[in-house]
């Protein structure tokens, strides 16, 4: 990966919390609230799953940039949605914590050289070694998922 694509994938990662703030504005408790089944996630708890993650891929990513040797711990992202609070916190709440956490990610990862990327951990819950190049671009592209998620979620709502 090149300067410029590390460029453009953390100017995309940028946009996140604009995007999402726009994408969750105004919504109802009704709306935010709403699963299309009990075992799927409602809004709030995407808002609050990107707020986690938003603070797990940037301990992941400092441990490789860090670390010697780093072992990146596994999450159940569905028992991090159950057991701690999602759906008690606000958006607001949620958004702002995504935010803040995302700009000093991306403050640290726009200090990355192309060689730094070859940095890696072992990875356990997926049996590989991987490398920060792959985190990077995850990184980037993850809240994308979730805000066709979101909007997905805000028109099945709008029907009942």
């Amino acid at each position: 990966m090149t300067e410029a694509e590390i460029k453009n994938y953390l100017d995309e990662a940028e946009k996140g919390p604009k995007k999402l703030a726009a994408a969750v504005s105004g919504l109802s408790e009704k709306v935010l609230r709403y699963k299309p089944t009990a075992d799927k996630w409602c809004i709030l708890e995407i808002l609050g799953h990107l707020a986690d993650v938003e603070l797990v891929y940037g301990y992941r990513m400092r441990q490789m940039m860090a670390d010697k040797k780093p072992t990146i711990a596994p999450i159940n992202q569905d028992d991090w949605a159950k057991n701690l609070g999602y759906l008690d916190a606000s958006p607001a709440e949620l958004l702002a914590q995504y935010g803040v956490n995302r700009h000093h990610n991306l403050r640290l990862l726009r200090r990355l050289k192309p060689d730094d990327l070859k940095k890696s951990a072992w990875y356990p819950e997926r049996n590989v070694n991987v490398e920060l190049e792959d985190m990077v671009q995850r990184f980037a592209s993850h809240d994308a998922n979730h805000l066709q998620q979101i909007e997905r979620l805000k028109r099945e709502a709008s029907k009942i």
